[in-house]
C-alpha cells in the first residue's frame, strides 16, 4: 500500500455534489522569494548619524523598560494572566502538533471529586433498575417498567453489559447482587430473534470482560460459551460465511431481517471479532476464531478500490451492494474493529494494520471535509443516485452521526499504534515518533473530536443523534438566522422535534476524550467532559431513579422519552469514569476495548 496520498479536489463539494471514488484534481501553492543585497559605502556623516541614532534607542528602550517594571510592581495580576494565558494555548498547542519539548507522561492522576460524581450518577441508573427491572433486557425509568429484547424473556442486557463497569467503579454490594442474577438467573433457553451483533457485543463481550477483571471467575467464562455456541447457528451454512443478522437461541438457527432481506451490514458481520478471537485464546477452542476471520477473508476478498466499505452486502454472493459509504451507523464499528484486532493481538498481525491503513487513506481521501464557516472538520457521506438511465452517480452528503463521534479517538489510537515509527510512543506523542500520515490522522482526530464538541453547543449542551453541516449550495443562507457550521435537519421552533435532535446518552464523544486524555494529559478533555456529564446530569435524570433520552437537544427544558439505554451503563458513564481515574485503571497499553466499552486484555496471537 503506497503512503502519503492526496486529498481529491473539493470544488465539486462546494456545490454540494461530488462524483464517487475516482480520480483526484490536487490544487497546489506556488511560493517565490527575492534574495536582495545591496552595499554602500557610509562616509563619516553617516556614521556620526548611526552613533546618534543608537543614543536615542538606547534611551527609549531604557525609558520603556522603567515603565515596564513600574507596571509589573502595581500591576503584577495583569501579567500573571497574560503568561497563563500563553502558557495554557503553548501547551495544547504542542500536545495537538506533537512538541518534543514537553516532558512525557509517566502517570495521569484521578480527579477523585468529580469520578466520585460518576460514581453515583451510575448508582442512581443501576438503582432504578434494580429495584424496578432486574434481569429485564432494557430498562423505563419514567414508567419504571422493564422489557425484553425478543419477546420470550429477557436474558439480562443490562446486567451483564453493566457488571464490569460495577466491577471497574468498585461497587462491591452491586456487583456482588448483579453475579447474583447471572450465576442463578440468567438461562438463553429464550424464545425469539436475537440480534446477533448486539448480543455479541453486548451479553458475549461483558461476560468475557468481567471473566477477566473478576480473576477468571469460572461461571462468567460458563455462561460465555452457552451463548458464544448458539450465536454460532448464525454462520452456519452461510456460503460466504457472513453470519445472518437474527438467531433464535431456542431453535439455534439464523434469520435474515425483515427490512434488508438477503443483505447484511458490514458493521454487524464486521463487529465479532473481538469477542470470538478472546473466547478462543481463553477455551482454544479454535471455531470461534476461524468463523471471525473467514468473515475479514470475505470482506477483505470484497474489498472496493477505494479501501473503504459500502453499509451492505449481498448475503449469497459475499460482494458489496451498491449502497451508501459511511463511517456511521451500519458502518462505524467495522472501521473501528480494523484498528483493535490489530491491537487486541499486540501489534502481531500485519494484515490488520494495512486495511486500518487504506481506510483510512480512503476517508481522508473521499470523506473527509471542511466546514466553510469555522472549518470544522468533519465526515460526510457517499450515497449513489441513479441518473435515471441506470448509471450511478454518487452525491457527497454532509451528513454526520453522533455514532461518527469515536473516530476522533480511533484515529489517535491508530496514530500511535498502527502509524507509528518506534515500539513504544511517548505520551504526547514526540513529533519524530509517527509517520507523517500518522501525524495527519493525529491531527485529525483532534480536529474531529473538537468538531464533536462543538454539536454539543445546544440548548441544552447535549449533542443530536445527526447533524447537518453548511455547503455553499444549500440555500439557508436565505434564513435570517443560519446557522454557521451545522444543523438539525428538519428542526423548527413550533413543530415535533425530527429524529435527528434526540440525545440517546450515546457514549462516542466521551469515549474519544478519554483515549485523547490518556494519550495526551491534556486537561481540556476532561473540562469538555465535565461539561458533558452536567448536562446529562440537568437534563436527562429522572428524580425517581434512572436517566432517560432527550427529545429535543435545543429544548430547555427538555422533554424526555422513556427509555434507557444498557450502554449507558456500559459505555457513557464507564467512559467518563476512566476520564477522571488515574492513568493505571484500565490502561491504554494493556487492554483494548470492544465497541461496547467491555475492556479485554491485549493478548498474543
Amino acid at each position: 500500500m503506497s503512503s502519503g496520498r492526496k486529498k481529491g479536489s473539493k470544488s465539486q463539494v462546494q456545490k454540494g455534489r461530488q462524483e464517487g471514488p475516482g480520480g483526484s484534481n490536487v490544487s497546489k501553492k506556488e511560493t517565490s522569494s527575492v534574495d536582495g543585497h545591496e552595499k554602500e559605502d557610509a562616509g563619516a556623516d553617516t556614521k556620526a548619524s548611526s552613533a546618534f541614532d543608537s543614543l536615542n534607542s538606547g534611551l527609549l528602550w531604557r525609558a520603556l523598560l522603567v515603565a515596564f517594571l513600574a507596571f509589573a510592581y502595581l500591576k503584577p495580576e495583569v501579567l500573571l494572566d497574560v503568561y497563563d494565558m500563553w502558557v495554557g494555548f503553548s501547551e495544547h498547542n504542542n500536545v495537538a502538533h506533537g512538541s518534543s519539548r514537553r516532558e512525557e507522561l509517566v502517570w495521569l492522576p484521578p480527579d477523585e471529586m468529580k469520578r466520585d460524581a460518576v460514581v453515583q450518577a451510575f448508582k442512581h441508573a443501576w438503582g432504578a433498575y434494580e429495584r424496578d427491572a432486574m434481569g429485564s433486557d432494557e430498562y423505563h425509568p419514567i414508567s419504571r417498567e422493564g422489557t425484553d429484547l425478543a419477546g420470550g424473556g429477557g436474558i439480562g442486557y443490562t446486567v451483564i453489559d453493566a457488571i464490569d463497569t460495577m466491577h471497574i467503579m468498585g461497587l462491591s454490594e452491586e456487583y456482588s447482587r448483579a453475579r447474583g442474577w447471572i450465576a442463578n438467573n440468567l438461562d438463553f433457553e429464550r424464545k425469539g430473534l436475537f440480534s446477533t451483533f448486539e448480543t455479541t457485543i453486548r451479553v458475549l463481550g461483558g461476560l468475557l470482560s468481567i471473566h477477566h477483571l473478576s480473576g477468571n471467575d469460572p461461571i462468567y467464562l460458563e455462561k460465555a460459551i452457552d451463548i458464544a455456541d448458539r450465536l454460532m447457528y448464525a454462520f452456519e451454512d452461510s456460503p460466504y460465511h457472513l453470519p445472518l443478522p437474527y438467531v433464535d437461541l431456542v431453535d439455534r438457527k439464523g434469520y435474515h431481517t425483515k427490512d434488508y432481506t438477503g443483505l447484511v451490514s458490514v458493521a454487524e458481520v464486521g463487529t465479532l471479532q473481538l469477542e470470538l478471537k478472546y473466547l478462543t485464546h481463553l477455551t482454544g477452542n479454535r471455531d470461534y476464531w476461524e468463523a471471525a476471520e473467514k468473515v475479514m477473508k470475505t470482506l477483505n476478498s470484497a474489498k472496493l478500490p477505494h479501501g473503504l466499505a459500502s453499509i451492505f452486502l449481498n448475503y449469497e454472493e459475499g460482494q458489496y451492494v451498491t449502497s451508501a459509504v459511511s463511517l456511521g451507523s451500519r458502518g462505524d464499528s467495522f472501521y473501528e474493529y480494523l484498528l483493535k484486532q490489530y491491537i487486541q493481538t499486540n501489534r502481531t498481525e500485519p494484515v490488520y494494520q494495512d486495511s486500518y491503513k487504506e481506510t483510512m487513506d480512503g476517508a481522508h481521501q473521499y470523506l473527509i471535509q471542511k466546514s466553510p464557516g469555522n472549518n470544522l472538520v468533519y465526515t460526510s457521506e457517499l450515497r449513489p443516485e441513479d441518473n435515471g438511465s441506470g448509471e450511478i452517480s454518487w452525491r457527497l452528503t454532509p451528513k454526520q452521526d453522533h455514532l461518527v463521534c469515536f473516530l476522533g479517538g480511533s484515529l489517535l489510537l491508530g496514530a500511535t499504534n498502527a502509524r507509528s515509527q518506534v515500539d513504544r510512543v511517548s505520551r504526547p506523542p514526540k513529533q519524530e515518533e509517527l509517520t507523517e500520515d500518522g501525524w495527519r490522522d493525529w491531527n485529525t482526530g483532534m480536529e474531529l473530536i473538537k468538531t464533536c464538541m462543538k454539536t454539543h453547543d445546544t440548548a441544552t449542551g447535549l449533542s443530536p443523534e445527526i447533524v447537518y453541516f453548511r455547503v455553499p449550495s444549500d440555500g439557508m443562507d436565505t434564513y435570517e438566522f443560519a446557522p454557521t457550521d451545522w444543523y438539525i435537519r428538519g428542526a423548527q421552533p413550533g413543530i415535533p422535534a425530527p429524529y435527528d435532535a434526540r440525545y440517546m446518552l450515546r457514549p462516542e464523544t466521551v469515549e474519544s476524550l478519554f483515549i485523547a486524555y490518556r494519550l495526551t494529559g491534556d486537561e481540556i478533555f476532561r473540562e469538555h467532559g465535565w461539561k458533558i456529564f452536567q448536562a446529562i446530569e440537568k437534563h436527562c435524570k429522572v428524580e425517581s431513579g434512572g436517566y432517560a433520552t432527550v427529545i429535543n437537544v435545543d429544548e430547555n427544558p427538555a422533554q424526555l422519552e422513556d427509555k434507557m439505554e444498557t450502554f449507558f451503563l456500559s459505555e457513557t458513564l464507564k467512559y467518563l469514569y476512566l476520564l477522571f481515574s488515574d492513568s493505571n485503571t484500565i490502561p491504554l497499553d494493556r487492554y483494548v476495548f470492544n465497541t461496547e466499552a467491555h475492556p479485554f486484555p491485549i493478548i498474543q496471537a
